[in-house]
């Protein structure tokens, strides 16, 4: 199979030539903006005269050398290089080309949509800027200036602290921009265009006041607010629990809409998509107001964990984004529930990272080799890195780990780090030895832990027998035992925590798992202990302990851990699935429904708690427990056996419904995750009550979800209404995409209202939040329509994955996830998912995104 090569992280060399300054002057035009970049080049491999500028999609215009033009027999041109022979230890190096913006539909490097410039650069798109050492570990000091006219583009910003601006001749004028920190070519951003700008200040704990300025599109400028307010909380948590201050006069957010990521870490200049940073209570859920909170903070954190030290090379990406999305994950812990908000992070590993881990583009968080880095940007990297750090943090403990954060700061600021350098400094601050731990930065796949118990009467003793093995995965057939951080607690038969001793003393509630099998004995005991394993989901492992129902029921009632509480009842439940998929008579155990009761009446328990408690495991995780299995039955046992626990708890359920009916984020969460019961249980008048008597956007969506997955007959008229009021907000209009795509209709059905819902005057295949709400939600979270045996969610799939691959390569590449993990399906499902596949592997100009995913998945 011929293709793209890939690139091997062992291959990593530095680079014979570095660029410590670069001046940037644009002059944009939509069509042919002009870019000149002035380098200041150093050598630094001695004897070295041959320097590779990285560089695709733009006109080179001319090349000076020390202010002479260069010889066209000393520089070359390629398809993605321009590649220059100088023999110079120093020199100053001009080069300047032209670009097309408003043509640049992949959203790489510099582009115009409705109106605005925008740039989006990491991970390789400042090649398509200017030719560039477009690589992490060339940092560089840039100023930049920007020409525009200014009736249409008012606001010109860019990286740092503006030194200049000024009136050009015919209606044009300019911005200079300096930042003053070294930063590799990733994280260059520039912005022109219309606003409405939100303006605010935050003072360090040093005293320096900080100008904050939030760019959102005219007219929204009130749904910017809470994004402001994040903004400063993030600062002054980053303060407070890392001891970090920013360190720039000047920090700026721009919301655009057109946007492949959800937000970019620029410095000083963080792009970010609409979606996560405009919200007010009529058109935003409580869940997106959490989110943009979350993704606000995570991009202010980058600040230090990411932009300060960045990455050596892109193999490293987990060092900043693993680390981040702990830090932003802590950050809404120590702000809101950190119960609910651990388990948000486990739903995530389980129902997203395992399936990844068990499909063909699986690797370890520091991938060894990659065709497209932008494929990379993963649940593995991310969420997985963010699991490998918390185990550190278990393993060092709060104290331990902010010495090797202060240690890793204070070796590595102003540097091009690895992965290897974080785990360094975190051994060398705590003195703990990480030598084995390190193998989760290598070994891809997810580890299997099994565990089995035993009870000595006479003795006293308990022993917990424990056993990791991790299957061969697509990138690696050998795996070596890892260190498993195991937080568990022992409880009596009447739920109270025990004081538990083993051989060596007090247990302190951690058991670290080293080697491929190991045993733990409990000594003092008067009868056989309920064990709660693995509490805070403690390492990211499938857990293998075959425990009775009424321990399970006695843990989640019980457990001084909120997450083990949830854990038991998410045990429970598939148990109860798994019945109902094998025997559609079967029934509800006593034990559960009497659980699940007393959830419900349960005055004390926290309202977001008790939703997260009775919401069923996703039809992912339930695949992903048995691979094979027939999912659109699953998915049909899985409501199933939520309509039996409405209808065994009606009188519960509605205790619980009365309970819950305030007006506060938590309760309302209690209300959504009620709502849907009732709604598949087939409670009309219910539902259709909270759609006409909501006040905002949760409620609103608690109720249409209702409708649509219950398939009540009121559905329909709800979202026309729906479609009614906001069809001409398209961030909004995303939830009604989302709506149309998911609910569990024929596949005929489905796809009908989705081809005629691409027509709406909201939608465009050229805008990625679209696309992942129509397209994208069809295919993940459809299940018995997007997996119908026909075949023709696949081919629908296929057909728009085709087109999507000329317009904008990263977003199909995105959403091509359901079909590449077809193994975990059944054998005819299997045939009809490769056909689609091969199909595309087949097309000519078959993007690097694709191939890497589509080759892979064919092996």
């Amino acid at each position: 199979m011929t293709g793209p090569q890939a690139k091997h992280r062992l291959d990593y060399t530095p680079s014979p030539f570095t660029i410590s300054e670069l001046s940037l002057n644009f002059r944009l035009e939509p069509t042919k903006t002009r870019v000149g970049a002035n380098s200041q080049v150093t050598r630094v491999v001695a004897g070295a005269t041959t320097l590779t500028l990285d560089g695709e999609s733009q006109k080179l215009i001319r090349i000076l050398i020390d202010g002479q033009p260069l010889a066209e027999t000393h520089y070359s041109v390629s398809e993605n290089a321009l590649e220059l022979t100088v023999d110079k230890d120093q020199f100053e190096l001009y080069i300047e080309t032209e670009i097309d913006p408003e043509n640049n539909t992949a959203l790489e490097g510099l582009y115009r949509s409705e109106g605005t410039f925008c740039t989006q650069c990491e991970a390789e798109g400042f090649r398509r800027i200017t030719y560039f050492l477009d690589r992490p570990d060339v940092l560089a000091v840039y100023t930049t200036r920007i020409e525009a006219p200014k009736a249409d583009y008012p606001f010109l910003l860019a990286n740092g602290n503006k030194i200049d601006s000024g009136e050009l001749d015919d209606g044009w004028h300019f911005a200079t921009w300096h930042d003053p920190y070294p930063k590799p070519s990733y994280l260059f951003a520039l912005v022109a265009g219309q606003f409405d700008l939100l303006e605010d200040e935050f003072v360090t704990k040093s005293g320096r006041k900080v100008a904050l300025e939030l760019f959102v599109d005219p007219g929204q400028a009130s749904r910017g607010v809470h994004a402001m307010e994040s903004l400063k909380r993030a600062m002054r948590w980053d303060e407070e629990r890392f001891n970090l201050e920013y360190d720039l006069n000047i920090y700026m957010v721009v919301a655009v809409d057109f946007f492949n990521m959800g937000a970019m870490e620029n410095k000083g200049l963080n792009i970010f998509n609409s979606k996560c940073v405009l919200a007010d209570e009529d058109s935003a859920t409580d869940k997106e107001f959490h989110r943009i909170e979350s993704i606000i903070g995570h991009e202010y954190f980058h600040n230090w964990t990411g932009n300060r030290i960045t990455c050596r090379d892109w193999f490293q990406l987990s060092l900043k984004e693993g680390l981040t999305v702990f830090r932003d994950q802590e950050f809404s812990s120590d702000l809101g529930s950190r119960a609910v908000n651990r388990i948000d992070a486990v739903k995530t590993i389980r129902g997203v990272q395992f399936a990844e881990d068990a499909g063909p583009m699986a690797h370890p968080i520091r991938p060894e080799q990659v065709i497209e880095m932008n494929n990379f940007y993963t649940v593995t990297v991310y969420d997985k890195g963010s699991e490998v750090i918390r185990m550190m943090h278990t393993l060092l403990g709060e104290e331990g780990f902010q010495k090797g954060m202060a240690c890793y700061v204070s070796r590595h600021d102003g540097q091009a780090a690895t992965c290897d350098d974080f785990v360094q400094a975190m051994e060398d601050a705590s003195g703990v030895d990480l030598t084995q731990f390190r193998l989760w930065y290598s070994q891809s796949g997810t580890p299997e832990l099994s565990v089995s118990e035993s009870f000595d009467v006479a003795s006293g003793e308990y022993r917990l027998q424990f056993s990791q093995q991790t299957a061969a995965t697509a990138d690696q057939t050998e795996k070596q035992p890892l260190h498993l951080p195991i937080k568990m607690e022992l409880l009596d038969a009447q739920g109270k925590l025990l004081d538990a001793k083993t051989k060596a003393g007090d247990f302190d509630g951690l058991f670290s798992l080293t080697a491929a099998e190991a045993e733990l004995v409990f000594t003092g005991l008067k009868e056989k202990p309920v064990a709660s394993l693995l509490q805070e989901f403690s390492a990211p492992v499938k857990l293998h302990f075959a425990q009775p129902t009424a321990e399970l029921c006695l843990v989640m009632a019980n457990a001084s851990n909120a997450v083990a509480r949830w854990d038991a009842a998410q045990s429970l439940l598939m148990a109860a699935i798994e019945a109902e998929f094998d025997d559609a008579a079967a029934e509800l155990s006593p034990e559960l429904v009497s659980a699940f009761a007393k959830v419900l009446l349960d005055e004390q328990l926290d309202p977001a708690l008790m939703a997260e408690l009775i919401t069923l495991p996703s039809v992912s995780s339930l695949l992903d427990a048995k691979p094979g299995r027939d999912i659109t039955k699953l998915f049909q046992a899985r409501q199933q056996v939520q309509r039996k626990l409405k209808h065994a708890l009606s009188t519960e359920c509605d205790v619980a419904w009365q309970r819950v009916n305030v007006q506060d984020a938590a309760n309302r969460a209690a209300k959504g995750a009620l709502l849907l019961w009732y709604g598949l249980a087939g409670d009309e008048a219910k539902v259709q009550a909270q759609f006409d008597n909501a006040t905002n956007m949760t409620d609103t969506l608690a109720a249409l979800t209702a409708a649509n997955q219950g398939l009540l007959s009121c559905r329909e008229s709800m979202m026309s209404a729906f479609e009614a009021k906001w069809r001409h907000d398209p961030l909004v209009m995303d939830k009604w995409f989302t709506q149309l795509a998911i609910t569990p209709e024929s596949v005929e059905t489905v796809l009908a209202k989705i081809n005629q819902a691409m027509e709406h005057e909201q939608f465009a295949i050229s805008n990625p939040n679209r696309v992942r709400a129509l397209v994208g939600a069809f295919a993940e979270a459809n299940p018995m329509a997007f997996h119908d045996d026909s075949g023709l969610g696949y081919a629908f799939l296929g057909e728009q994955l085709m087109q999507l691959n000329g317009i904008n390569p990263q977003c199909a590449a995105r959403i091509i996830t359901p079909l590449i993990g077809f193994k975990r399906h059944s054998d005819e499902r299997q045939s009809l998912m490769r056909a689609q596949l091969e199909q595309l592997l087949a097309m000519d100009d078959l993007s690097k995104d694709l191939f890497e995913k589509v080759s892979k998945s064919l092996k």
